[in-house]
């Protein structure tokens, strides 16, 4: 695929088919998504793949509002940084999350990020219980290691609309 094409493919897409995603093309997202760059070569960002329901419906939870749609996923991977090999590890993470959601274009699979960092797991109780304290709870997030967000993955019937015209000139500053 080119790389208008991905580019053009890629949507946040919330209903997926119970198809279960084969572990080589697991293989190669990861795989893929571990070549992102990162701050000097830091290569801080860590991957938990979750391919159990039960433990994916558990994720759905992690927040009242925006995770609900990953119990319908079969696979979500968590992409989490090591804060100890950088301090740019949220940076370093995103640019990992996004590598890995265009590899899922790449494969034919359909995906959507949900924030996990700083977030809380209740909207009317922004000073509660992070959705990322939650998660460790039932996921073995490693020692030192933060969850930036949570990507669910897998086939999808759905196709969403093309993004609606907008003023992308009024978005970018010429010198």
């Amino acid at each position: 695929m080119e790389f208008k094409e991905l580019m053009a493919a890629r949507r946040s897409v919330r209903r997926f088919s119970d198809r279960a995603v084969p572990r080589e093309v697991v293989d190669r997202i990861l795989a893929e998504a571990l070549t992102a760059p990162s701050s000097r070569n830091s290569r801080s960002t860590r991957f938990l793949v979750v391919d159990r329901h039960d433990l994916i419906a558990r994720m759905a939870g992690m927040r009242d509002y925006g995770s609900a749609f990953m119990e319908g996923a079969p696979l979500a991977v968590v992409v989490l940084g090591d804060t100890a090999a950088s301090d740019l590890w949220r940076v370093n993470a995103a640019i990992s999350a996004t590598v890995l959601q265009l590899a899922c274009v790449d494969e034919g699979l359909a995906s959507c990020w949900v924030h996990v960092d700083g977030r809380p797991r209740r909207k009317d109780d922004p000073e509660g219980e992070r959705a990322a304290d939650y998660l460790r709870t039932f996921l073995p997030v490693p020692e030192g290691c933060e969850p930036l967000c949570a990507v669910a993955l897998g086939y999808s019937d759905f196709r969403p609309a093309p993004l609606p015209a907008a003023d992308d000139e009024a978005r970018i500053i010429r010198l």
